[in-house]
This record gives C-alpha cells, sequence and structure tokens, in this order.
C-alpha cells in the first residue's frame, strides 16, 4: 500500500510516519524543505513541494492508494485545503484522511479553526472516500512549555472547564488504522483523550512529576495576549487567544460516545495527560 502524507515532517506526520512503517506501508511525505527530506527515516520518499503546487498533487496523489492531509496553520490554509480536495477529486484518490479539529459546530470563529468548516464540507461534497479525524489539542504543545516549567510557571490557558487533550501517538494510530482497514469511509472520528483536564490540574500534575514548584499563569486572558503577540504576527496572535478564549469560556470537552468510538478505533483507552506528563518527566531527567 502507498500512502502519501502532506506536513510529514512536523509532530503529527512524523509519528504518522512511523506507524505506517511499523504497517509495511510504503511512504512518501510531503515537505518544503530539503533538508528535512534528506533526513526522513530509511524507506521513506521525501518529495520536496508544497500544497500549493496543483500539478504536483495531481501527480502524487495519483501514484498514491490513500492521501493523508494535515494543513499547516498559516494565512495559506484555506487555499491549500480546498486546492488539494479539488486534486483529490480530480486525481481519483482512493481514500482521503483529513485532520480537523474538534467541536466544529461551536469552535468556528479562530480563523485556523473556521478553514476546516470549509474544507470538511468541500470533501464531503467532492466524491472522493474520505474519513475526518477531528483532533483535540496536543499533549505534546507541552514539550515546547519545558524551560517555563522547570523555571516555576506554566501558562497555556486550558481554563476552568477542561480541554480533552488528546497524545499525538493517539492520533497517528488513529490515522493509521483508518488509513491502512476497510470500512472507514464516510466516517468522522473525535481523536481525544480519555478526560478533560484543566490549567490546574496539568500545573499540578507537572509539578508532582517534575518535583518543582510551579504556578499557573494561564488563568489572565489579557497577559496571555500581550505574551502571544511578542511571539507571533499580531493576526496568528489573534487566531491562538480566541482559541484560548473559547477554551476559558465553553471548555473543549470530547463527549463520551466519541470517547468510546475512539476507544473502539485504537483498540484500548487512549492515553492520559497523566501517562503523558509521567514519561516526559523521566525522559527529561534522563537526559
Amino acid at each position: 500500500m502507498k500512502v502519501f502524507v502532506t506536513a510529514g515532517t512536523g509532530v503529527v506526520g512524523t509519528a504518522l510516519v512511523s506507524e505506517l512503517r511499523s504497517r509495511d506501508v510504503e511512504v512518501s511525505v510531503l515537505t518544503r524543505s530539503a533538508e528535512k527530506a534528506e533526513a526522513l527515516p530509511e524507506g521513506v520518499r521525501g518529495v520536496v513541494g508544497d500544497l500549493l503546487d496543483h500539478k504536483l498533487l495531481l501527480e502524487e496523489f495519483a501514484a498514491a492508494d490513500a492521501v493523508f492531509l494535515n494543513l499547516p496553520v498559516g494565512e495559506a490554509e484555506t487555499y491549500q485545503g480546498l486546492l488539494a480536495v479539488d486534486a483529490a477529486r480530480r486525481s481519483g484518490v482512493g481514500h482521503l484522511v483529513y485532520v480537523s479539529t474538534q467541536d466544529l459546530e461551536n469552535l468556528f470563529t479562530p480563523p485556523h479553526c473556521g478553514v476546516k468548516v470549509a474544507v470538511e464540507k468541500a470533501l464531503k461534497a467532492s466524491g472522493v472516500p474520505y474519513t475526518i479525524l477531528r483532533r483535540s489539542e496536543l499533549m505534546q504543545n507541552d514539550i515546547g512549555a519545558k524551560d517555563m516549567l522547570l523555571m516555576g510557571v506554566y501558562g497555556i490557558p486550558l481554563g476552568e472547564i477542561g480541554v480533552s487533550r488528546v497524545d499525538v501517538r493517539d492520533v497517528a494510530e488513529a490515522a493509521a488504522v483508518v488509513l491502512t482497514s476497510p470500512g472507514h469511509e464516510g466516517r468522522t472520528y473525535t481523536v481525544t483523550g480519555p478526560e478533560p483536564v484543566t490549567g490546574q490540574f496539568v500545573t499540578d500534575t507537572w509539578k508532582r512529576v517534575l518535583g518543582v514548584e510551579i504556578a499557573y499563569v494561564g488563568g489572565d486572558l489579557e497577559s496571555c495576549s500581550l505574551i502571544l503577540n511578542q511571539m507571533m504576527p499580531q493576526h496568528l496572535a489573534r487566531d491562538l487567544w480566541l482559541m484560548y478564549e473559547h477554551y476559558d469560556h465553553n471548555g473543549y470537552v470530547a463527549a463520551a460516545e466519541d470517547i468510546e468510538a475512539v476507544t473502539k478505533l485504537l483498540g484500548r483507552p487512549p492515553r492520559s495527560f497523566t501517562e503523558f506528563a509521567e514519561e516526559t518527566a523521566q525522559a527529561w531527567k534522563a537526559a
């Protein structure tokens, strides 16, 4: 089986490539970096280009049995997503698995979420056999907060209601299952963790597993806005802030039936945040 993976050198893509290779799948990875293409694991074919190259997509999609479409967040996401669906239709893709966002019915005002409404609608109308994976926020986002945690501060605004964060390895395994086994066409799965976690719970968990004092400072959304504006362009900062505002006001909690469905899909319960934090802390201490 041949699978074409977009954003294959990112967090989700890297985990998926590993899963697919463990299943003896022939994998091609789209990346904009020649250096990253050369660094891909042995047996993985790198394709240097991007999702705005229509000719490239037609050629690569036609040569694959299935396509994994994961879009990088940014101003071009709408063009990339809609043109990729068009290329999938014209090239006769046998199965397209699209990574979307949990609870789009309620979380659609952040631009990186709103675009997924359009791409999902286009995909469903395209006639291309599809599966949609609506994932929650990744637990692995905390890896980028390592220095902050070790300095005694946790600032990702997860709110007091809770976010059903998911381990990227579970997203990758779910994607590998639907790409390599029958019976998933036309389905939409919410890929989520087993329970919602609050900002304070995450902070307390890191405090316990790292053995250091950590204060949760993510409850101040205005301060969060100022920090985001220092880290990235203003429009992208606003995009993320709108998502965090939704977490704060509404939570981001998966339904019980979604957890049951992903448990059945994986053949086991999804990893908990506690499991992820304990494993990550051990790795950090051993480094």
